[in-house]
């Protein structure tokens, strides 16, 4: 049994039928961004935190936090968007793209998603749709981030009323697109995505 078993991070998967997502919403005026940011900060208060028992990289931070909180720096750090190829596998400049905010969070936790998902392709390949094996890129591809934690992670819940179950740092998986579910919350209970998304995003953090 593989280490990310033994850790308590809850994965939500919410399989959308349309491409890429929808909705995207745009914050255009300060005073509206200011009112989402209140609204955001009481509504998580009603939902009580989740918080794992493993602190797998012995940081004294539990590794839901963790997660959360890795993604928040990659995403701080203002990476634009683009898909290149890297020799080494992960982004080594200014680059990335929506997989690699999820590998970021995986690796400020203390697993190394590069190396989790080459080795459950290897020991699985029946369930990837892979011709030909290249550690450096398969980790940052959807399909595959979302064929390993099916194999390897929780499924929440995907019934809107029950909002309450996703926590910031789980993961959230789309058609064709990836993100963090962020413990800011709109007023409507749903929890903002941490994500990266296309060039020209205004936030990467937002509510979708």
């Amino acid at each position: 049994m593989r280490v990310i078993r033994r850790i308590e991070l809850v994965i939500l998967f919410m399989l959308i039928v349309a491409a890429v997502m929808i909705g995207i919403r745009k914050y255009d005026l300060y005073s509206e961004d200011t009112q989402e940011k209140n609204d955001s900060f009481q509504r998580s208060q009603e939902f009580e935190r989740y918080v794992s028992s493993y602190d797998t990289d012995g940081d004294g931070v539990d590794d839901q936090t963790d997660m959360l909180e890795s993604a928040r720096a990659y995403i701080e750090t203002k990476p634009k968007y683009k898909s290149k190829y890297y020799s080494g596998g992960y982004p080594d400049d200014e680059y990335g793209v929506c997989t690699d905010v999820v590998a970021q969070a995986m690796l400020g936790t203390g697993f190394d998603l590069q190396k989790l998902i080459d080795e459950d392709i290897k020991e699985n390949p029946q369930d990837y749709d892979i011709e030909k094996l290249d550690s450096n890129i398969d980790f940052r591809r959807v399909p595959n981030q979302n064929v390993y934690f099916k194999n390897h992670a929780i499924s929440l819940t995907k019934d809107l009323s029950e909002t309450e179950k996703w926590q910031g740092g789980d993961i959230v998986v789309f058609k064709k697109h990836i993100g963090i579910v962020s413990d800011r919350r709109g007023k409507d209970g749903v929890p903002y995505l941490i994500h990266h998304h296309r060039k020209g995003q205004k936030k990467d953090e937002e509510n979708t």
